[in-house]
């Protein structure tokens, strides 16, 4: 009896896409092998396990649908088993007896077609989403470089006139004791001067009074 079975297996999170289609096909060449008809490969994605395995707390989810009689499951079963990168896995028997096969193959077919298609456009948006983050992050890094330089630029103006009226006052200062020291030295010449005509005018005093007594003995 012709039946369809479904193989779920995890595979490691890290594992990538090439990889990942490697390992599928060499499950699908298990199955071509062994006379199975491979209907389609249901991937689910990324998905936190129900408990850690190998220390991985995310898997991998993949379903591969196929109509056989039973006797490939062994061997695809062995080949899981063997490879490092699955996880775990669990075979089910989709559907009893399958009594159209070809009709089942194309109504697989088109149900993987459509979900690769979605898969694609989830991608897409997902890589857009990423663009369009990067984007915005080097916008605002530029923003603050940008503010970073003209607060820089605003510094160094600050310390440049900051510097310009150190030195005019230390100018105006220097200027201020300059002509401190100039009107000392003035008041000191004047007092001088004016020590020196009180000085003239003392000598000068007696000379005049002493013709007045000759003139009074004169006339006695």
């Amino acid at each position: 009896m012709i039946r369809e079975y479904e193989t779920t297996f995890i595979v490691q999170p890290e594992i990538g896409e090439e990889a990942r289609e490697a390992l599928c096909a060499k499950f699908d060449q298990i199955l071509e092998k062994k006379g199975a008809t491979r209907l389609m490969l249901d991937d689910w994605g990324k998905r936190r396990l129900a408990y850690e395995i190998r220390k991985f707390q995310k898997g991998h989810y993949l379903s591969l649908l196929f109509i056989d009689d039973g006797s490939c499951i062994p061997d695809l079963e062995f080949a899981m088993r063997m490879d490092e990168s699955t996880l775990r896995h669990l075979t089910i028997q989709a559907q009893e007896e399958v009594e159209d096969v070809e009709a089942r193959k194309a109504e697989a077919a088109e149900l993987e077609k459509a979900q690769k298609e979605k898969r694609a456009a989830d991608k897409a948006t997902r890589e857009e989403e990423e663009k369009q983050r990067l984007e915005a992050e080097a916008k605002v890094a530029a923003a603050s470089a940008e503010q970073a330089k003209k607060a820089a630029a605003e510094g160094e103006a600050s310390e440049e006139a900051s510097a310009e009226a150190s030195a005019e006052a230390g100018a105006v200062e220097a200027s201020a004791e300059a002509g401190a020291v100039e009107a000392s030295a003035e008041t000191a010449e004047a007092a001088e001067t004016e020590a020196k005509v009180e000085e003239k005018a003392d000598a000068e005093e007696p000379a005049k009074e002493e013709p007045a007594i000759e003139d009074a003995k004169a006339k006695e």
